[in-house]
């Protein structure tokens, strides 16, 4: 049976004000991803209601957009009852609340969904080996103890390990789990770039600091200083809940001004009034070398001084034959590559424009604009790093900066403004602490890429490096966590792949792909169901939830499992876990820290966030010891967040790489050299070690697989290919990756449709509402058509995370997964290329499909 749990409430109408107002680009109250300015009256009232009517609970917004923003639920008598956000001191730029998203106030209709798993359940046409393998996916389920959930698991890995051996079991997330497998004599792990794209490994290779922490950009007071701010392929508004979109509003009331280029004429961009370039995905490279190019023909240190020699002469290695690194051929310069003094071919903005669609003379003006403006910000995000082939790409982008020296001073920066440090870079000012649960070494050392994972288990083969291919017998796939069918590459051969092997067993809270396509389903707690735990948002806040429910129905958490699998195995489960969740939790608490302001630029020392008393240790039952901190543990406990309260001109700034700008030999990068490499070496070295393609050690363009060049059969004359039309995967309101795809609020007020232009569209005889077919090399799916000229012509976007839905008579999905259309295809050092895809649309001529939240949802037992 299904429902959609449509609840008319003011609060649904609100949130569906709010969406419509956001869809149709509006900036609604005053924050990205915000809802209504905060009334400080109202929000006393309601505290003092609370005391009264029942006890606001810190609880966890856990998922993954970067944000990790305060909600807080009002329970009374066991019942939460309403949802609010940040009321924990007034609002204002320089200390903004931590306000949650659509996202996260859609909370409590995620942790009690009526699609919430119940009981442990096992395939209907399920036996040991396997059973009829070819139904997973499509197979009734039936309920089952606790005992007997374990023993089947507990059985079934016994005997993969005794027929097969311990490379036979793949395990592709939760780190509970991981423990107990690793005890049990390990297991084969995944790898791969994720989000992060090519910044994954080339960052740090070249000097410009990893891509996850994000410091390689300034903080957002400083973001104040810049006169021009390039966004390339950023869109906060939409993929960082939380500030960001409200720090670049601060950014933007200073004087900024702003330059997007995007494909997509986004939300950020109608909020801050910039300047669009739009550009096909994957060509950012062919563009970024087409401004390199005018910044060195029109450059005169005299009369339009264009780059700082200084900074490159002194910081970066690799720019010209006379600042090359040891042992590499001076012809293998990057001025030289640009100029095309060896191999004849300028990289002008003509020759540009060719690849990118961007006319030659807007990329010569943004040239112009970033080398004559004082101040400039170029940030980007790992969106056009998601692109396969892309390795050379950060390297590229960090060129650029260097070029025009907007490195490592006052609003001047180059590098990754992402999730969590969008709009605001920099050292963490407060963090938790450990758990106090030692590791567990994984005996087994195979991990496989994720573009070749499923291909491993399909072919039993995968490269392990250059010129290693080796043989892999995979036969149980263990999801302990994590939601890898539905968001790696490749997603039709997943399937395939799972329908081949012995036994599939999943953790999860909903019945999402990886329980879909399972054989035994365990049903888990949510954050809200557990004892408590910190979260790290942005750079200046660290989060606390508490207990909101008991388990819901029959479900465990994975520490649970864990342990009570491990002694089904033979293990002691004081291995897998010998302490406790609460003395875990209150180890976290204990050992929070918060950095003091007593030196520059975010590097003081660190002292006890959290005053805890031996009366708060007796009465947790833990072992510890009295500390002296800024807050007090029940305060912490109570508000759910502490953050640091920042001015303009405190030590708490961050301006990166301004001690190595100032003195690169005293203060080198991490690269081989210790500068900044415009030409590396151990780039291509690493590359080349994957084993599946090369590069050369200079940022030269390599076009993507499945971009733009593809979409024809004949390039030089310009005849489009089966596939005329480039695909990318951006990040969408309705859901943190594919967390809360199954919200009905959400699906109302976000419809998944597939953005196109109107020129495409009537090109193929499609109106908007249509519903169509995308096909291309990898997989076909539906979906509604969203006509708009914000897209630009031969480009259509489709939001990333939708669940999957196979029609299985034709093979078609229903639900427009991105991953069915995006190919698991190895290149570089193993980047996941979800902005690198081609396809064709078509008007769909069947049955049209109706809205997302009309659909049954997927409730069982």
């Amino acid at each position: 049976m299904g429902s959609n749990l449509l609840n008319p409430s003011m609060d649904r109408r609100t949130l569906l004000k709010w969406s419509a107002a956001v869809a149709g680009g509006l900036a609604v109250g005053s924050r990205g991803l915000g809802l209504v300015q905060a009334d400080p009256g109202k929000a006393a009232a309601q505290r003092a209601s609370a005391a009264e009517d029942g006890e606001w609970i810190p609880a966890a917004c856990w998922h993954n957009c970067g944000g990790r923003c305060l909600n807080k639920v009002l329970v009374k008598d066991g019942v939460v009852i309403r949802q609010k956000t940040d009321d924990t001191h007034p609002d204002s730029p320089d200390f903004p609340q931590q306000r949650g998203c659509a996202r996260g106030r859609s909370q409590r209709k995620q942790v009690f969904a009526a699609d919430r798993l119940k009981y442990p359940m096992v395939r209907k046409h399920w036996e040991p080996g396997g059973g009829r393998k070819e139904l997973r996916g499509r197979d009734e389920w039936v309920r089952i103890s606790w005992d007997e959930a374990l023993d089947i698991l507990a059985s079934e890995l016994k005997r993969i390990k005794e027929t097969y051996g311990n490379r036979a079991i793949l395990r592709t997330g939760g780190s509970e789990i991981g423990r107990t497998l690793s005890l049990f004599g390990g297991y084969v792990s995944n790898w791969g770039t994720t989000s992060w794209g090519s910044w994954w490994d080339t960052g740090p290779i070249i000097g410009a600091r990893e891509g996850y922490n994000t410091f390689n950009t300034n903080d957002r007071f400083d973001l104040r200083n810049s006169q021009l701010i390039v966004m390339w392929g950023c869109n906060p508004a939409w993929s960082a809940g939380g500030n960001p979109t409200w720090h670049f509003m601060q950014a933007k009331k200073a004087g900024a001004r702003f330059v997007f280029i995007d494909p997509f004429y986004t939300d950020t961009n109608q909020v801050l009034g910039g300047e669009w370039i739009p550009i096909r995905p994957g060509t950012d490279h062919a563009m970024a070398l087409g401004m390199a190019h005018t910044l060195l023909v029109e450059d005169d240190p005299e009369t339009n001084p264009l780059i700082d020699w200084d900074f490159l002469h002194r910081c970066t290695v690799g720019f010209d034959a006379d600042h090359m690194p040891p042992g590499v051929d001076p012809k293998e310069n990057f001025k030289d590559y640009v100029l095309g003094t060896y191999d004849g071919v300028p990289k002008t903005p003509e020759w540009a424009e060719e690849i990118c669609g961007v006319p030659a003379e807007r990329i010569r003006w943004l040239a112009r604009e970033i080398g004559r403006t004082p101040r400039v910000a170029l940030l980007t995000s790992w969106a056009p790093a998601r692109i396969k082939n892309s390795d050379s790409w950060p390297q590229m982008f960090m060129t650029l900066g260097a070029m025009t020296g907007h490195i490592g001073q006052p609003g001047r920066m180059t590098g990754l403004s992402v999730h969590r440090a969008s709009g605001n870079s920099g050292p963490f000012l407060v963090r938790p602490g450990g758990s106090g649960v030692p590791g567990i070494r994984n005996p087994i050392t195979d991990s496989i890429n994720d573009n070749e994972l499923w291909d491993a288990i399909l072919t039993g083969k995968y490269t392990a490096g250059y010129q290693d291919v080796r043989d892999i017998n995979i036969q149980l796939i263990y999801h302990g966590g994590g939601a890898i069918l539905q968001t790696r590459d490749g997603l039709m051969k997943g399937i395939e792949a799972h329908r081949k092997v012995e036994f599939v067993v999943s953790h999860a809270q909903f019945l999402t792909t990886n329980a879909k396509y399972s054989d035994l389903v365990l049903p888990v707690t949510t954050a809200w169901e557990r004892i408590g735990g910190l979260l790290v948002g942005n750079r200046e806040a660290l989060f606390c939830y508490r207990q909101v429910t008991e388990p819901l129905y029959e479900a465990k958490d994975d520490q649970w499992i864990a342990m009570e699998l491990a002694k089904r195995l033979g293990i002691d489960p004081e291995e897998v876990y010998p302490i406790s969740p609460k003395q875990q939790f209150f180890n976290e608490l204990a050992g929070a820290r918060v950095m003091k302001d007593n030196r520059p630029n975010s590097q003081g020392d660190w002292e006890p966030l959290l005053t805890i008393t031996a009366e708060d240790i007796a009465e947790w039952g833990v072992e510890g010891k009295p500390q002296q901190g800024r807050i007090t543990l029940k305060e912490f406990l109570e508000k759910g967040v502490y953050q640091v309260e920042r001015k303009p001109g405190d030590n708490y700034g961050y301006i990166a790489f301004k001690e190595f700008r100032e003195d690169p030999e005293r203060y080198p990068l991490d690269s081989e050299t210790g500068k900044l490499e415009i030409c590396s070496p151990a780039l291509a070295r690493h590359v080349k070690s994957r084993g599946w393609t090369e590069i050369r050690p200079i940022p030269a363009y390599n076009p993507a697989t499945e971009g733009y060049e593809e979409t024809f059969a004949d390039w030089e004359r310009k005849i489009k290919g089966e596939y005329p039309l480039q695909l990318y995967t951006p990040h969408y309101m309705r859901r943190s990756h594919t967390v809360f795809d199954n919200i009905p609020w959400l699906r109302e007020a976000f419809p998944h449709p597939l953005f196109m232009n109107p020129k495409d569209a009537e090109e193929r005889g499609i109106k908007n509402g249509d519903t169509v077919l995308i096909r291309g090399k990898h997989g076909r799916s539906l979906r509604p058509v969203q006509l708009t000229e914000r897209i630009m012509p031969g480009v259509v976007a489709l939001p990333h995370g939708a669940w999957v839905e196979l029609d299985d008579e034709t093979g078609i999905d229903k639900a427009g997964s991105d991953n069915v259309l995006c190919g698991a295809v190895p290149t570089g050092q193993g980047t996941s290329g979800w902005n690198s895809v081609i396809v064709q649309v078509e008007k769909w001529h069947g049955e049209p499909l109706k809205p997302d939240v009309e659909w049954p949802q997927r409730i069982v037992l």
